[in-house]
């Protein structure tokens, strides 16, 4: 098995056993991401709980164990998502890359790369699940540091999916405060 393979293999059979010690209170599993903006999102974590995968712009990932939904969705449930942005591969420093010959100049771009990185914080409500079979969590990281979520088990981009944000959308100029 790959390693990649094996590890979501691990994340997905320890989700098992935590949803069976759980019993019928409560739904366990994965911690997904969208990330639909230019920044990578360097990691983040769902009500304390490390998603672990870095997410470069544009993309999907994740894949970290657990996130555990109640059994019953209640009125103003929400969750609490910690995430650090930085450069990505796809921002105008990464073609700045000037190679390790150079260390003056290497050093000089790496700390340009760290000096981009951003803490964030922010509590989002779960949407009403009720009736509905219940997959984890998917963060969808939006410009200007907004967030939605998501407990469906449809694939982004399906037309079952509840979230029907295009994964590229274009950077606002400014953001509201």
């Amino acid at each position: 098995m790959p390693t990649s393979l094996a590890f979501h293999f691990r994340a997905a059979m320890l989700c098992a056993l935590t949803a069976a010690t759980l019993g019928q209170n409560a739904h366990a599993s994965t911690i997904e991401a969208i990330n639909h903006t230019h920044w990578a999102i360097n990691r983040f974590s769902v009500d304390g709980r490390s998603a672990i995968d870095v997410i470069g712009a544009y993309q999907g990932g994740g894949g970290a164990c657990c996130y555990i939904a109640p059994q019953r969705w209640q009125p103003g449930m929400t969750v609490r998502v910690d995430w650090e942005t930085g450069a990505s591969g796809v921002s105008p420093l990464a073609y700045e890359f000037p190679g390790f010959a150079d260390r003056p100049k290497y050093f000089a771009w790496k700390e340009r790369v760290r000096a981009q990185k951003r803490q964030h914080s922010k509590v989002v409500p779960v949407p009403d699940y009720t009736g509905q079979k219940v997959c984890g969590i998917t963060v969808h990281f939006l410009p200007c540091d907004e967030l939605q979520v998501t407990t469906s088990c449809y694939a982004f981009g399906s037309p079952e999916y509840p979230i029907k944000t295009a994964l590229h959308l274009p950077e606002p100029q400014s953001c509201p405060q």
